[in-house]
């Protein structure tokens, strides 16, 4: 690379336009600096006052300047200086000095010269190479050249540092006798071996990407016979290191010809919560069971055939393929026949379902209750007589292979610690794996995930940041939202920039992960001794986004003082007053409420009136009132059914102060007192406190 040298004397003068061509070498070992052969002083410098030319040649002519060939191959080969040997009273007491090693003894290190080699014959793919292939290969015999430049050019004055060529010795050719392995081979260093060995090692532990890898290996080959033989039988058996499964494709199925539907009802999480909450008001123990290749037990009700699978083709019958009476993993409707199957068992032994929530079974006694609640494979089920959990027990190993895991401790990412006094829900690992997995373990803790006042918004100047890191970390925080109400509003607020993330909101972002830094194990508290009523309480942020002037609705829903249910969510349309946009907010808040009195209708608990606290007086005003005026006609008729229930007596409208306003943490950031008073009123504890 051809470049620029500017003298360190005259780089405060850039008036003088005094420079000196040179070629770029490399860069210094001893300094931050570069590496220079400067064409006019013949020398070799260390400098940073250097300008690159990058339109011109990378390299000169060899041609050109005979000179500056020879100064560059100095540069990269070592010269020859003679070694002094130690005199005799110079060793230490105890040594003696060894005789002298013939010169024809003392071997250089093996370095081939490519250009002396005549031929190699190549060797066909797969065959071991052998010395004797090199048998017929002629190699120069040693020279030694000295290399040391002209002692005048070393004693020219440069501005930089002059390079000094190392004293040792370089040696151009070898004997094909002194060469270890292939001549044409490139050099491998002992770092790139041990770099090898350990990628070996680590690839070795991977799983095979295409079934012929698999089938080179008896451990893989041992565990598709043992998933085989289950199919075959359609049973279970030890469960085995690796997890062969004999997997159906189907991305190649037709709807219509291969499938009719493929929905499968799985439990939200407000009904998981709701579960535990009544659990722990009933005071009685919720244990969980896992089926084990669930999809395997799903009925079919179309007809599919798939091939026989590769390395395991019938010898007797080689063209023939599976009709499948059960479902197989991959089939797009494997999980509806699982669904299917296991709620038709359910239902024939006297279990009713859920109206509202078709993942939620029951079975009603005289005097006790029995509740199974299904997440796919995984089961919850819970009794107020507890012999009525090992009859369930029994019934579900009658019919299917289950591993039965005892009292529940964990579903769905929830932590659960059921005592005497209620059942404690909390994410704290998942917490510890979120800060490990975006380098903040050492970060330094905040009180209050975001802090007042609110001033996010595009940031269209600010610094762009990585958009995968960005969405990855909402993402995560998102899902610990099941648990932690206390981060929700300002995590649906980050949220709502993830098309194109700045700085400014990467560092709100942050503050949250800090925040969970102070509280990792802070969760839900559901006490036994808590009554079980429903109240609700609506809020809203009256125009709080600053890009579109849209306002924020935030609700949350109580049973008793346990908090079931809670939303952080931005409106959809532009409110023109605080009244509208409460009343907006009130309408979602209904909705939720006459969810959740369906859901409570299914354990057998019946309400009649529910309360929604507002702290809005013309929000109460217009919802108690049938009319239309010139301010309310333009608001969309979806959010006046709340009219229609507070005619019918469904729903209670009351007026609560601000500072007892519980929706308040879901609508805008609050001040370390304020917020820690609102998340205390809302059941979370802190066990570390």
């Amino acid at each position: 690379m051809m470049i620029f040298i500017s003298s360190s004397s005259n780089h405060h003068h850039s008036m003088r336009g005094v420079t000196d061509d040179g070629i770029f070498l490399g860069y210094s070992t001893i300094s931050k600096t570069y590496r220079v052969f400067n064409k006019r002083r013949q020398t070799i410098e260390e400098t940073i006052h250097v300008k690159f030319d990058e339109s011109g040649p990378t390299f000169p002519h060899p041609h050109e300047n005979s000179e500056i060939n020879q100064w560059a191959d100095s540069f990269f080969q070592i010269p020859d200086i003679p070694i002094a040997d130690p005199s005799p009273q110079d060793l230490p007491d105890g040594f003696e000095e060894d005789p002298p090693i013939p010169p024809t003894e003392i071997h250089t290190p093996p370095l081939i010269n490519a250009t002396s080699i005549t031929q190699i014959t190549p060797t066909e793919p797969g065959q071991p190479t052998n010395s004797e292939d090199f048998s017929q290969t002629t190699v120069s015999e040693p020279t030694t050249t000295n290399l040391l430049p002209d002692p005048s050019v070393n004693e020219a004055s440069t501005s930089g540092h002059v390079y000094q060529p190392p004293a040792l010795r370089w040696t151009k050719d070898h004997p094909i006798d002194q060469v270890l392995g292939n001549p044409s081979s490139s050099i491998k260093t002992r770092r790139q071996s041990g770099n090898i060995c350990l990628y070996v090692n680590f690839i070795s532990e991977n799983e095979p990407k295409e079934i012929d890898d698999a089938l080179r290996d008896p451990a893989w080959v041992s565990a598709m016979q043992e998933e085989l033989a289950e199919f075959i039988r359609n049973n279970i058996g030890t469960i085995i290191r690796n997890k062969a499964r004999l997997m159906a494709q189907g991305y190649r199925q037709e709807e219509g010809i291969d499938y009719d539907e493929t929905f499968a009802p799985v439990a939200r999480l407000e009904a998981i919560r709701l579960f535990l909450a009544f659990a722990a008001h009933m005071n009685f123990k919720v244990y969980h069971m896992d089926i084990k290749n669930a999809f395997l037990n799903g009925k079919l009700n179309e007809e599919v055939y798939v091939a026989q699978p590769p390395g395991f083709v019938d010898p007797k019958f080689p063209d023939h393929v599976y009709k499948l009476n059960k479902a197989l993993y991959g089939l797009k409707q494997a999980p509806r026949a699982w669904y299917d199957t296991l709620s038709t068992f359910l239902l024939s032994k006297g279990f009713v379902r859920g109206k509202i929530d078709s993942t939620l079974f029951l079975k009603k006694y005289p005097k006790h209750i029995l509740l199974v609640q299904i997440y796919v494979d995984d089961i919850i089920f819970g009794s107020t007589n507890p012999k009525l959990c090992e009859k369930f027990e029994l019934l579900m190993k009658s019919e299917y292979k289950m591993s039965m895991m005892g009292e529940l401790t964990f579903f769905l990412g929830l932590q659960v610690k059921q005592s005497e006094k209620g059942i404690f829900i909390n994410q704290g690992k998942y917490v510890h794996e979120m800060l490990k997995k975006f380098d903040l373990t050492s970060c330094t803790p905040m009180k209050t995930p975001m802090a007042p006042p609110l001033s996010l918004d595009k940031d269209s100047k600010g610094k762009p940041v990585d958009v995968t890191l960005y969405r990855g970390m909402i993402g995560s925080l998102l899902y610990l939202t099941a648990s932690r109400p206390d981060i929700m509003y300002s995590t649906c607020l980050c949220a709502r920039y993830q098309a194109e993330p700045k700085e400014s909101h990467l560092t709100a972002v942050k503050r949250i992960f800090r925040y969970l830094k102070g509280t990792p194990n802070l969760g839900l508290w559901y006490s036994k001794d808590s009554g079980f009523d429903l109240t609700a309480y609506s809020d809203s942020d009256f125009a709080g986004c600053k890009i579109d002037r849209k306002s924020t609705t935030g609700g949350c829903h109580l049973l008793g003082g346990k908090l079931v249910s809670w939303t952080s969510k931005k409106q959809n349309s532009v409110s023109t007053s605080t009244a509208e946009a409460e009343y907006v907010a009130a309408g979602i808040c209904c909705a939720q409420v006459l969810w959740l009195r369906n859901q409570l209708q299914d354990y057998d608990i019946q309400l009649s009136k529910f309360p929604i606290y507002c702290d809005n007086t013309s929000t109460i005003a217009i919802a108690n009132n049938p009319v239309l005026h010139s301010k309310t006609k333009h608001i969309e008729v979806r959010y006046h059914f709340i009219r229609d229930h507070v005619m019918n007596g469904d729903i209670e409208l009351h007026f609560v102060p601000t500072e007892y306003q519980l929706a308040d943490l879901f609508t805008k950031p609050l001040d370390v007192t304020r917020f820690n008073m609102l998340i205390s009123e809302l059941g979370m504890l802190n066990p570390d406190d």
